[in-house]
């Protein structure tokens, strides 16, 4: 099957983080490939740059001008009159994307999917510590030397980067809303975009859901969302919602964290993890993002926060 470009097509991709209203454009064998990022349609994307270059396109196709769900699409749209593009090569595009990682993507279902990591009660709380690998994508919990969580994460885009450094933990809020990045809300019509930068007259601003928030620097956390195999996120660290519970109960005020472009639990504990493969599902129900506590955004884990070891 291919796909031509003289009548306007939208190509729905699910991803999930916010993002500005942004054209980029990526060159392709002399053929140019425009993403916007347009928040009349969008909830949950960021850098539609780095979705491109990575050729990753996971979607479902709609002619012409139909507006979208707004929870979890934006539109790619391809400007040059009888763009010829063969699906086969963007599965094989999204194929080299996903044999760097140790899971592949299956397009279904609502996220978040059944991802789980096991997490130990500590015997003494005081002797937590957090370390966090940007190389490798994952954060360690540990007890002195003993892992009591190993667990993915998603990471800041260049531009945006996750610190590095040593850290504290300075406050703990299970039921945090983004204040930059969320929807516009009027009766029963939800838009994405901005803090600040209503679409109309009579919305009023819901942040989208970041759950189980542990801040450890002005303006930086980690919490629960999408763990993308690419760094995907404005400089927080995000966390699989059935696992950032476990971090959540993991840590206090004070627990010791270091960030750095490496460590050497890469090479051992951290060498072979799953990773969620359930990044690009499709968002749950509006409702549930924009009503309620945002920690019942997502379902809660079936299994005990802290196992005894």
């Amino acid at each position: 099957m291919l796909l031509q470009s003289k009548e306007r097509y939208q190509i729905h991709l699910s991803v999930r983080s916010l993002c500005k209203n942004e054209t980029h454009n990526k060159e392709n064998d002399g053929r140019t490939l425009e993403v916007r990022c347009d928040a009349r349609y969008s909830s949950t994307a960021q850098h539609a740059s780095e979705i491109a270059s990575l050729s990753l396109f996971p979607f479902r196709l709609a002619k012409n001008a139909i507006r979208v769900q707004y929870s979890d699409k934006f539109l790619v749209c391809m400007t040059r009159s009888r763009l010829l593009t063969p699906l086969v090569a963007i599965t094989a595009g999204f194929a080299l994307l996903t044999s760097c990682t140790t899971t592949t993507n299956p397009i279904t279902g609502t996220f978040p999917g059944n991802y789980n990591a096991v997490a130990y009660k500590p015997q003494n709380s005081g002797d937590v510590k957090v370390k966090v690998s940007l190389q490798n994508r994952m954060i360690y919990v540990m007890e002195g030397d003993h892992p009591l969580l190993v667990t993915p994460c998603t990471i800041g885009v260049p531009g945006k980067g996750t610190p590095t450094g040593g850290y504290r933990v300075t406050q703990k809020i299970k039921d945090k809303r983004s204040a930059s990045y969320g929807f516009w809300v009027k009766g029963n019509e939800v838009i994405a975009g901005e803090a600040g930068r209503a679409p109309g007259s009579g919305f009023h601003y819901v942040g989208y859901p970041m759950p189980y928030w542990v801040e450890f620097k002005p303006e930086y956390g980690f919490h629960a969302g999408a763990v993308w195999p690419v760094a995907h996120s404005h400089g927080c660290v995000r966390i699989h919602p059935n696992v950032a519970p476990k971090f959540f109960a993991l840590v206090h005020d004070g627990t010791p964290i270091t960030i750095a472009s490496s460590l050497p639990e890469d090479q051992t504990i951290g060498a072979k993890v799953d990773r969620p493969n359930d990044y690009a599902w499709k968002d749950p129900a509006g409702s549930a993002l924009i009503s309620g506590p945002s920690s019942g955004s997502f379902p809660p884990p079936k299994e005990p926060l802290l196992v005894t070891q």
